[in-house]
């Protein structure tokens, strides 16, 4: 064979492979499969926020609350527990993907409070290294990067939906089965 030829033979291959890889991405990204893509959200989404939430709670709430006072935040005490149970029940729901378009306005608004109180004058990057030590790495206060991303997938999930394996779907079910009968 040729030198010619073994090049034709290899490029006839890698577009064979191309168009594999091609309909293999196609397969992935159809319905099917794109109907799957909520529940990684949900299950970041919920966990983290839950997470934060127990991590308020475990502390001590009264340290959140010194936090929010130092801050001049009003009642600090009542918006130290809306948050607490905000983080936790709305991270919980979220998990289960339970009235996501409803516990994702309080989750919001913790959020964008978070975004203009704390993280803002920070800037954009969540991760901030300002020195190496022989201890390891020390980094600064973190942006509002990763609020945004939270607020995105927020909002994801109102648009999109909360996706298989969700409470939402099942209550969609149930009240379109109690209206057909009514």
């Amino acid at each position: 064979m040729s030198s010619s030829e073994a090049r034709s033979n290899s490029t006839a291959h890698d577009g064979e492979s191309a168009g594999v890889l091609l309909t293999l991405y196609c397969r992935m990204a159809s319905s099917s499969m794109a109907r799957w893509a909520p529940l990684p959200l949900r299950l970041i989404v919920g966990y983290g926020f839950a997470e934060h939430g127990f991590a308020k709670l475990l502390r001590g709430p009264d340290n959140f609350t010194g936090l929010l006072h130092a801050m001049g935040v009003p009642m600090p005490h009542v918006f130290a527990w809306i948050t607490i149970l905000t983080e936790i029940l709305g991270g919980i729901l979220v998990l289960a993907g339970a009235l996501v378009p409803l516990v994702s306005i309080p989750m919001a608004i913790v959020l964008l409070v978070a975004i203009f109180t704390v993280h803002l004058p920070y800037g954009f990057s969540s991760i901030k290294l300002q020195e190496i030590t022989p201890h390891g790495a020390r980094f600064g206060q973190p942006g509002y990067e990763t609020d945004l991303l939270y607020l995105a997938c927020l909002l994801a999930l109102v648009l999109g939906g909360s996706g298989p394996l969700a409470v939402d779907g099942w209550l969609l079910r149930k009240s379109r089965a109690w209206l057909a009968r009514a």
